[in-house]
């Protein structure tokens, strides 16, 4: 049992940042210094992917040029289409005044219909940055990421600035890196230092690879739980193991 924001920070070779994770049931906002996960600091967010997925149908219905073909969408077609065909802006009001400012998109459904996605492109994964948009009264990722940032000890601070690292398959909208990187130079421009981001291309299975990474360390051999002490003590020894 391995908190996933430790485990997104090993898949980047880090023992100590900011895993900002976008998942598909909740976000996350974890600081890890030397390994340890400081729960004081942990923040989470309601809204990810499901909920954008749901986001987006709600928005296409709003303009039902094509209605049969959308209430017919599936939920993994949903996804498909969220996946290919949304963004993230780097200015959403700008976009959202100029009409010109974005490209419509088209999808063919499983059945042969064919979906046009203007606006709803970058409106779909806004709520990560805005969850009022989906009447959530909690901040935004970049704001739990500030607040998460300044729970840290004042000597971890300068370090961590260096080691923001995005996961989760939510995080790998086209934008979000920049829209994060933007977001979070804006509320901590008093730290004296320009943020970076870590998005690695495959971040969307960090967690998993960050677990592969740590599960084979030799250091992490006396974490097991062997099937016999299962058999022996029953599921409920996992708390008293660890």
């Amino acid at each position: 049992v391995a908190n996933t924001g430790f485990l997104s920070l090993c898949a980047h070779g880090r023992v100590t940042g900011l895993a900002v994770e976008a998942g598909a049931a909740m976000s996350h906002v974890t600081p890890v210094c030397g390994g340890q996960t400081l729960r004081t600091g942990t923040r989470c967010l309601g809204v990810a992917g499901d909920h954008l997925s749901r986001h987006l149908h709600r928005l296409l219905l709003e303009s039902p040029t094509e209605l049969p073909a959308l209430q017919a969408l599936t939920k993994r077609v949903l996804t498909q289409l969220k996946e290919q065909c949304c963004y993230v802006s780097l200015d959403y009001e700008g976009d959202l005044l100029e009409e010109g400012s974005h490209h419509p998109a088209r999808f063919q459904t499983p059945d042969g219909h064919w979906i046009t996605l203007g606006k709803e492109r970058f409106c779909c994964p806004e709520p990560l940055f805005r969850p009022e948009l989906l009447h959530h009264s909690c901040p935004g990722l970049q704001q739990l990421a500030r607040q998460s940032f300044h729970t840290l000890p004042e000597h971890a601070r300068r370090h961590v600035l260096g080691n923001i690292v995005l996961s989760g398959g939510s995080s790998m909208f086209p934008g979000f890196p920049e829209r994060m990187c933007l977001e979070l130079n804006f509320l901590l421009q008093g730290a004296g230092v320009h943020i970076e981001v870590l998005a690695n291309p495959r971040r969307g299975t960090a967690a998993w690879a960050g677990g592969s990474m740590a599960a084979s360390l030799t250091s992490f051999q006396h974490s097991w739980m062997t099937k016999d002490e299962y058999q022996e003590h029953g599921a409920g020894y996992v708390h008293t193991r660890f």
